[in-house]
């Protein structure tokens, strides 16, 4: 992670530190047009896959807003922030008193972050706005995923959606909407993002100063799934490596699969494991289901059931360890047990 952004992977570039942004021209289009009309929605629910760019598309946005309060006087398209301009500068520092960015805080005991956005993040959102009423300004707030703010959080910034400030705008972003309280999603304005396609997702990578092997590139791209917070876990962390020890557990058998299993849980449950065991839990997850796609396409409806409830008990048991900290090489192995026990 980098040390001067938390939450940020190694090799990423901040969302408010990155001038570029590639594969959501409609998007882009979409807002500068609703803003320019002046019936703009108060909230957007800016929905896609992780690592994609919401968060980036949403600076560029909100640096767009501040920097054209005037809606009828905005640009009709939205130009890459100017780190030079006073506006950007002050996003990018932390520093603007019209944006309030609520993410995973930072424990101050362990200098990690927090797993969930608690209330005290969102109670921030009503003193932010008392303080800035009165400058006439927008005032935007990001929340980087609304998925991780919990039961009291998300109660709170209901409250305040349900009657916002005037000249208040939110950005909700979200990785799985599905997760997000109905009476949230319900005053927001979807806004849904594709994941990147093969062309998007090399010029994102190469705009990050990664150059990629020819030999190496399709199976990046393939593995990646339009992500580049995907393709950088594959790159900088080992995911590649991963993959190919998942795909040896799956295909052994005997003792060769439990060494296998053993081999891989050892290297998800090391001390400084937790993007990396992040990549592993949505690497299983997109297998199981995509098993469970592929078997109903077949007509293979037992099958289907199988690996769908398999993907239900594999999520339940996940989260639950992480929840209440069990351990986890245990953990990864009852779930690659199950995992074998199903595809026997």
């Amino acid at each position: 992670m980098s040390e001067e952004r938390p939450g940020v992977l190694d090799g990423a570039i901040a969302p408010m530190d990155n001038t570029k942004l590639y594969g959501h021209a409609e998007a882009e289009e979409f807002l500068a047009q609703s803003y320019r009309s002046g019936k703009g929605h108060h909230a957007i629910l800016i929905e896609g896959p992780e690592g994609i760019g919401k968060s980036t598309l949403a600076f560029r946005f909100a640096n767009h807003v501040l920097s054209h309060p005037d809606p009828q006087a905005a640009p009709e398209h939205i130009a890459d922030p100017d780190p030079a301009s006073i506006v950007s500068h002050a996003i990018a520092s932390g520093a603007s008193h019209n944006l309030l960015y609520l993410a995973r805080p930072v424990d101050e005991k362990t200098g990690k972050v927090k797993s969930a956005i608690t209330v005290d993040e969102v109670r921030r959102a009503g003193k932010f706005f008392s303080q800035t009423s009165g400058t006439g300004n927008w005032r935007i707030v990001i929340i980087d995923p609304a998925d991780d703010m919990n039961r009291s959080a998300a109660n709170a910034i209901l409250k305040i959606l349900e009657e916002p400030p005037k000249r208040a705008l939110f950005l909700v972003l979200s990785h799985a909407p599905g997760k997000l309280l109905p009476t949230i999603r319900s005053r927001c304005l979807p806004l849904r993002l594709s994941p990147l396609g093969d062309e998007a997702l090399a010029a994102a990578i190469s705009h990050l100063g990664i150059g990629l092997e020819d030999a190496r590139t399709a199976e990046l791209l393939r593995d990646a799934k339009g992500s580049v917070s995907e393709a950088l876990k594959l790159l900088n962390y080992g995911g590649g490596d991963i993959i190919a020890a998942y795909r040896q557990v799956v295909a052994a058998d005997g003792p060769a699969a439990r060494k296998a299993m053993h081999k891989l849980a050892d290297v998800l449950s090391g001390r400084e494991s937790e993007t990396i065991f992040d990549f592993f839990v949505s690497h299983i997850e997109d297998d199981i289901m995509g098993r469970a796609r592929q078997a109903a396409l077949e007509g293979r409806v037992t099958v289907a059931e199988r690996m769908s409830r398999l993907h239900s008990e594999v999520t339940e048991r996940l989260t639950v360890s992480q929840a209440y900290n069990l351990d986890r090489k245990q953990t990864i192995l009852t779930v690659l047990g199950d995992l074998k026990q199903q595809l026997a």
